[in-house]
């Protein structure tokens, strides 16, 4: 394989971006802020230490940093048993390994909440690797993460695609040289996108995979 399709998979694969709101939303609660769940939502994607500091500010208590990344956490976890992912998101998987693409993974999720991710994708045969946040030092929108999936796929960036939901990956791929192609399902605006970088932007899952034939991933 020669080409990599690389995805981001929160928002872009599986249907999770709103569950990290109101968990990220009620560990801020829980810790005594007030912090809006719009404002949230547009931070999604970021790696957590990132997230907060971009909601809390930088003069905020960062003792207290990880105590609100792990309230989160467990907040979150009581979802892994039922994480939804969106339509034809495997099939989109399956299709492109099936059309020679290495399918590789790069998301800030890692450990459990990573397995519970890819058992809502039940596409494992489909995906040759996956770069988590265990796996660099910068997340989105640096990046790293994008630069370490190619690593992964043995493949350059003029021969890759980014598919992401936020503008942290449309940053983060268009600092990686590749080509960023964004999907709505994860609530972002098509002119936030396309202003980050996005050169094509699709429904989600199941429009991307209807359009193959003629679309980034052809």
């Amino acid at each position: 394989m020669d080409r990599a399709a690389v995805f981001d998979v929160d928002g872009t694969l599986v249907d999770t971006n709103h569950l990290h709101v109101v968990t990220w939303w009620e560990a801020f609660r829980q810790a005594g802020h007030r912090v809006p769940m719009h404002a949230i939502h547009r931070s999604v994607g970021l790696g957590s230490t990132d997230l907060i500091a971009r909601l809390l500010g930088e003069d905020r208590d960062k003792d207290r940093d990880e105590e609100l990344n792990a309230a989160h956490t467990t907040l979150y976890a009581q979802y892994f048993d039922r994480l939804p992912a969106f339509e034809d998101a495997g099939r989109l998987l399956r299709r492109l390994h099936e059309n020679d693409w290495a399918v590789v993974l790069a998301t800030s999720a890692s450990g459990p909440e990573l397995d519970a991710l890819r058992k809502a994708l039940d596409a494992d045969d489909a995906i040759t690797a996956t770069a988590s946040a265990d796996d660099v030092e910068q997340g989105k929108p640096a990046p790293e993460p994008v630069e370490h999936a190619l690593e992964l796929a043995g493949v350059d960036p003029g021969r890759a695609v980014f598919v992401g939901d936020t503008v942290w990956d449309m940053r983060a791929g268009s600092r990686a040289g590749v080509r960023c192609v964004a999907v709505l399902c994860g609530g972002i605006a098509r002119a936030d996108l396309e202003e980050a970088g996005a050169t094509e932007v699709y429904r989600g899952p199941a429009d991307l995979l209807a359009s193959l034939a003629d679309g980034p991933l052809a």
